[in-house]
């Protein structure tokens, strides 16, 4: 990475972003001493203008940011850090320096339809997912069946732990499907905001 420090008189922007929930989490600053610290530790170092020292996030408060990618943006002076938080970002205690909560989970299934797809072009023989894609489209379709009826089942009965299993499998068998028709979730999204009201 040919990070541009000059621009900013030795410092450039970091944001930091939660690599699960996509939520921006604060902004801090780092020089270059920072940087080399972050990428070789995997826990995000800044430079506190304030302080005028480096500070690890989390050195007090055992709240770290656990770096899990990094990228640099088109002008090369600033940062964006994908992390995964140890616990509230903000030195008030909350999630966010915004004060939002940071607890949503729906981006893991961007993740999930990435490996289901990955699984149907390089198959192996250890993979159940592999499996219902060589069996073809009639056998999935039956295991998508299958799950709505267990999950219709499950949704009687007063047990939410087999009821998010039974949904978990469903979810889980209704992305195989797109995947074997070639749709991505993405379409299907569109469909549904089309109908907003």
């Amino acid at each position: 990475m040919n990070i541009d420090f000059q621009k900013g008189n030795g410092l450039v922007p970091v944001i930091i972003q939660d690599a699960t929930t996509r939520k921006v989490l604060m902004l801090g600053y780092m020089n270059e001493e920072a940087y080399t610290k972050t990428k070789a530790g995997g826990k995000v170092t800044f430079f506190s203008r304030t302080k005028n020292r480096l500070w690890t996030k989390g050195e007090t408060t055992g709240n770290f940011l656990n770096v899990v990618d990094i990228k640099l943006d088109c002008d090369q002076d600033t940062l964006l850090i994908k992390v995964t938080p140890d616990g509230p970002t903000c030195h008030t205690g909350t999630d966010t320096c915004w004060a939002e909560e940071n607890n949503g989970r729906t981006f893991f299934i961007e993740k999930l339809a990435s490996v289901i797809k990955d699984r149907k072009n390089n198959p192996t023989d250890v993979s159940y997912t592999a499996s219902l894609f060589k069996k073809g489209i009639n056998k999935i379709a039956q295991k998508v069946g299958e799950e709505a009826v267990e999950i219709v089942i499950e949704a009687k009965d007063n047990n939410d732990d087999l009821f998010k299993g039974e949904a978990a499998d469903l979810l889980y068998h209704y992305l195989i499907l797109l995947e074997a028709k070639n749709i991505p979730l993405d379409d299907v999204i569109k469909v549904l905001e089309s109908r907003q009201k």
